[in-house]
């Protein structure tokens, strides 16, 4: 391994690359580590490639760290499967190296809003599996924190989009492309539900935020979101106008859709049991991070106009 880095960062996702954009910009050493060895970062950035399940492996790849970053995702129909044991082994890896653990999270655990914002303080009470799996999880590292076996500060979001968002976000490749073409974009559920999407860089610099203020560890945080929620149909019609398209064109994907695909795509059919998130109102409150740790949401339309630019020009490695 290369010079020993401040910071380490597990998983090279849209979130992962996100967080080592916030830590570049404070000049920060960072090694980031996922299972090929391989990610589009700058030469001058060290990828580690290894089983983050093995507690060996996380353990030696964050050796001397002050901080880690957890922004792994497992393939979303293996989540119950992967994600205990990939938690651990990193938590463990913090645990032997004295750092920080910076934990990305979901919003699942909540389960319904029942026409009210999530806030930090919401009860867990999911009614799916994953929720269930969330809850389960987060739990076991706020134990771990009181414990004092390991700071830990955890921050969540809800659906995002922006750079590098691709495919997993629901205003990434189902929506911006077709703009671009003037055709028709599809969205989760009913486009004309507020429903919350918080911005990737935002999230990016949240997760920093959290690694860095000394009132961060021991608490959950909501990372920033514009608090003028929109529905889902005003972003896209943003998108279209900021496309230069003269009118939208988009079609919700209901239910029995998503249920009919996931017959045969095992990810589609791992969505079905989150599709209240876009038939009732979905708003999560970050009032708390934006109080208390001074981290505001860029303003959604900056934050649309900048994932238009970044799908015309796709931004060079790092």
């Amino acid at each position: 391994m290369n010079r020993k880095p401040q910071h380490v960062i597990f998983g090279t996702g849209a979130i992962g690359l996100a967080t080592l954009d916030a830590l570049r910009r404070r000049g920060e050493r960072v090694r980031l580590v996922n299972r090929s060895g391989a990610a589009p970062v700058p030469d001058d950035i060290e990828v580690l490639g290894g089983d983050a399940s093995d507690p060996a492996f996380t353990t030696a790849a964050a050796q001397g760290a002050q901080v880690v970053y957890q922004t792994l995702n497992p393939p979303y129909h293996q989540w119950v499967e992967l994600w205990p044991a990939l938690q651990a082994s990193v938590l463990a890896a913090a645990q032997a190296a004295g750092a920080r653990l910076v934990s990305m999270e979901n919003v699942y655990m909540y389960g319904r809003p029942n026409g009210q914002p999530l806030t930090e303080t919401r009860p867990y009470a999911a009614h799916t599996k994953k929720g269930t799996l969330r809850a389960g999880m987060a739990r076991e590292l706020l134990a771990a924190h009181a414990a004092g076996n390991v700071q830990v500060a955890i921050g969540r979001a809800s659906d995002y989009f922006g750079p590098r968002g691709g495919g997993q976000s629901n205003l990434g490749d189902r929506v911006i492309r077709p703009a671009l073409a003037g055709k028709t974009a599809t969205v989760l559920g009913d486009p004309d539900q507020p429903h919350t999407y918080t911005y990737i860089p935002d999230i990016g610099e949240g997760l920093a935020v959290l690694g860095e203020h000394p009132d961060a560890p021991g608490e959950v945080w909501h990372l920033p979101n514009d608090p003028h929620t929109q529905t889902t149909r005003q972003l896209v019609d943003t998108i279209y106008q900021l496309a230069g398209q003269p009118r939208t064109k988009l079609r919700g994907t209901p239910a029995l859709l998503l249920r009919a695909l996931g017959v045969i795509n095992p990810t589609v059919r791992e969505l079905v049991e989150l599709q209240y998130e876009f038939q009732e109102p979905f708003i999560v409150d970050s009032t708390k991070i934006a109080t208390k740790l001074d981290v505001h949401a860029t303003p959604l339309d900056q934050a649309l106009a900048e994932t238009l630019a970044s799908y015309r020009t796709p931004n060079p490695a790092g």
